[in-house]
């Protein structure tokens, strides 16, 4: 078998959120790798850069990859990683990088008659789900509604964001007691997680650390600008909620620094920027090796999804609700997160049909 084509397409997606009265437009860089046996694989990526991303992918990676084994994962990625990569940056080419691979994936699992969860190690066909609800543009009060009316689905795992701003400035105790709203509106029985998206300072995220510590947080992700290392790794020491980072690492050298600094206790790769799964496979792998589970964050479900589910440490997927129905537009009923639970398919490769009408309809040019 070999690659006859391979192109890359951007697409803005309006996915609707409760309570909110204008959608949220999630745009995204979406991949196909054809083939001469008529197998085609889909990938795909956010839409960090993506302009960028689809020129990379149709003018640089399909002259490299026509003609090339799409079986060989493993040597294709080493091949574009050295060939375009060599300093190990992260951005635009691993994100080409990761919708590519993640299309060669699916095309394997297709030739081989077998989902890609499978052939990442298979370890669980069901694994748990939490829902990112807890977005900022919403109100304390929203924040308690759309949380309670997640849990009243049988959602037990829930994620908000931090960082919230007032008057341009970080209004730490606003998130807190935002925080505390949500824990007294669901319960002491419903896992609640916090992520800051990388905008606090050290000083800001130990200062809701503290503030928060009583109501029983499963992790603080990403709380300190550039995932600073060092920052991260004291942090950790003087707070006792799980910290965890990494979704949008671009290969498994910065997860490394995370790891072996004791940054973290959650190791996040995402596949839709980490590399695809040839990289996130030797992530989870290696956070294995050091006793340490792999969450999804960072979104895109229906992609990582078969991490979580080949490996034995894949702890949990993540259903961030723009991205959650961004996914829903692009596919044909995808797997859909219920009562804290993820089923994935036992269809090949990525077990995905395209909506062929929603991606013309959302394309940009």
């Amino acid at each position: 078998m070999r690659i006859t084509n391979v192109t890359a397409s951007v697409h803005n997606v309006p996915a609707p959120v409760p309570l909110l009265d204008r959608p949220i437009h999630r745009p995204v860089v979406f991949v196909r790798v054809e083939t001469d046996e008529g197998i085609t694989g889909m990938g795909m990526t956010g839409g960090i850069l993506r302009f960028s991303t689809r020129e990379f992918v149709n003018r640089e990676l399909r002259p490299f990859l026509v003609g090339k084994d799409p079986l060989a994962t493993e040597r294709l990625w080493t091949e574009m990683y050295w060939t375009f990569n060599q300093r190990g940056m992260s951005g635009v080419v691993q994100y080409g990088i990761s919708a590519v691979d993640i299309a060669l994936w699916d095309i394997k699992g297709k030739h081989l008659g077998m989902p890609v969860w499978r052939l990442l190690g298979g370890y669980a066909q069901t694994v748990p789900a939490y829902i990112t609800f807890g977005l900022l543009e919403y109100t304390r009060e929203q924040l308690v509604e759309a949380a309670r009316e997640f849990v009243k689905q049988g959602q037990d795992k829930l994620k908000m964001v931090v960082a919230f701003e007032r008057d341009g400035r970080k209004d730490v105790a606003e998130d807190a007691a935002r925080v505390r709203a949500v824990r007294e509106a669901v319960g002491p029985n419903v896992e609640l997680m916090v992520d800051a998206n990388h905008l606090f300072t050290f000083l800001e995220a130990k200062e809701l650390a503290a503030l928060i510590e009583p109501y029983r947080i499963t992790w603080f992700e990403e709380p300190v600008y550039a995932n600073d290392a060092r920052h991260l790794a004291n942090l950790r020491q003087i707070t006792t909620i799980p910290i965890s980072a990494g979704q949008n690492e671009g290969h498994r050298w910065r997860h490394r620094e995370l790891i072996t600094t004791g940054a973290v206790d959650i190791v996040q790769p995402n596949v839709v920027y980490v590399g695809g799964y040839t990289e996130a496979l030797k992530v989870a792998h290696m956070a294995q090796a050091f006793n340490l589970p792999v969450a999804n964050g960072g979104g895109w479900p229906h992609m990582n999804m078969h991490l979580i589910a080949g490996v034995a440490n894949g702890w949990r997927v993540e259903f961030h609700v723009p991205m959650w129905r961004t996914g829903e537009a692009i596919f044909k009923n995808p797997p859909r997160p219920e009562k804290g639970w993820v089923t994935l398919p036992d269809r090949p490769g990525l077990g995905l049909e395209p909506n062929e009408d929603a991606l013309k309809k959302f394309a940009e040019t």
